[in-house]
């Protein structure tokens, strides 16, 4: 198991960091696709007490995987079979658009950390949706009993202008929702310009309330919504969210998106400043997620289910993320750094301990 780190440095440290998650995704998708994953996914399987219930759903895992890893849903079943109880696909935007220039992924090693500046690179809706039928569709075949869950996690297309953002939110919301589990809103990464003054209350009430009606109506069922917010939010707005969260009557919150923060780092500074701008991600994250978890916790109660994310590692993570009053917690950025046995080696940490 701790074999990949030796792998890591050896084989993707020196590499481009868009190339070297390429690869590493590509290597994952042919085990799938050779029929090496449906072997691995009976040594990967969650054991059943980790079954957790979260907006009328059963997870296999209360861990997941978080947006960002499979932008346009072409490895969920390969994702689903390293042991994931959910694989949230995304961001996905209404239009196709290439993201921002490269290079826009910059790996900090010393941190286990990631400054990303992608730019919700996709294919566009359009085109995702039908993956995801297809995914839905062989999960619920290759699983007779606990099916991994697909969330959905959409955006704005960087064209449209903010006055136009709803519309563009129910381009995605109407063509994915039939396919998703459940579907998120990311109105909190830092890197669509003037994306995260979507957070402000006011804004967010009618588009959170219209993607619900439409992802509803268009899926025939009630889809669960969620929305993912930013670290680098105020106390007070963090609880202004929960009381809006709360009055809509969603489903949940995911906290949190990546900071634009830099402080506690060990990398060079230098470096730091050359990667640019972009969100952080890892293991930097870890206390400032925390903290807005618990604050959250406090303010919604159990009237909203709460995804963790942010700056998670290891089952400890996972299992502090649970006691603070997570559901669910989700993973990425420790995923390029401890390898592909990552989710099964919690996920086994996890039902020792329930055991």
């Amino acid at each position: 198991m701790r074999v990949y780190p030796t792998f890591f440095k050896l084989a993707f440290s020196w590499m481009d960091a868009e190339r070297a998650h390429k690869i590493g995704f590509q290597a994952i998708r042919f085990a799938h696709r050779s029929g090496a994953g449906r072997v691995l996914a009976k040594m990967t399987a969650p054991h059943p007490s980790l079954r957790t219930e979260a907006f009328g759903l059963t997870f296999p895992s209360p861990f997941g995987l978080a947006a960002g890893f499979d932008k346009e849903g072409h490895g969920i079943e390969a994702l689903a079979e390293l042991g994931f109880g959910h694989v949230e696909v995304g961001t996905i935007t209404g239009q196709a658009q290439p993201g921002n220039e490269k290079p826009r992924l910059f790996r900090l090693i010393e941190d286990k950390a990631v400054i990303n500046r992608m730019g919700f690179n996709n294919d566009g809706a359009a085109a995702v949706a039908p993956r995801l039928k297809a995914a839905r569709a062989a999960l619920q075949r290759t699983h007779s009993g606990v099916r991994p869950v697909i969330g959905v996690n959409i955006g704005k297309t960087k064209v449209v202008e903010l006055d136009d953002a709803v519309e563009d939110y129910l381009v995605s919301a109407r063509s994915l929702a039939p396919a998703a589990d459940y579907l998120v809103v990311n109105v909190s990464s830092p890197n669509t310009p003037g994306l995260r003054l979507l957070q402000n209350v006011e804004t967010l009430r009618p588009l959170l309330r219209a993607v619900g009606d439409a992802a509803d109506e268009s899926a025939g069922r009630h889809v669960p919504l969620l929305v993912k917010i930013a670290p680098d939010l105020s106390d007070e707005d963090i609880d202004d969210l929960a009381r809006l969260a709360l009055d809509l009557k969603l489903d949940g919150i995911i906290a949190t998106n990546t900071t634009i923060g830099r402080e506690g780092l060990v990398s060079d500074p230098g470096k730091v400043e050359a990667c640019g701008a972009g969100g952080l991600s890892g293991a930097p994250l870890k206390e400032r997620s925390l903290e807005v978890l618990r604050r959250l916790k406090a303010a919604v109660g159990e009237g909203l289910v709460l995804i963790a994310v942010g700056g998670v590692q290891s089952a400890a993570d996972v299992q502090e993320r649970l006691d603070a009053g997570a559901t669910l917690v989700q993973g990425y950025t420790a995923f390029l750094y401890e390898g592909p046995f990552w989710a099964a080696g919690i996920n086994k940490a996890l039902a020792k301990r329930r055991r």
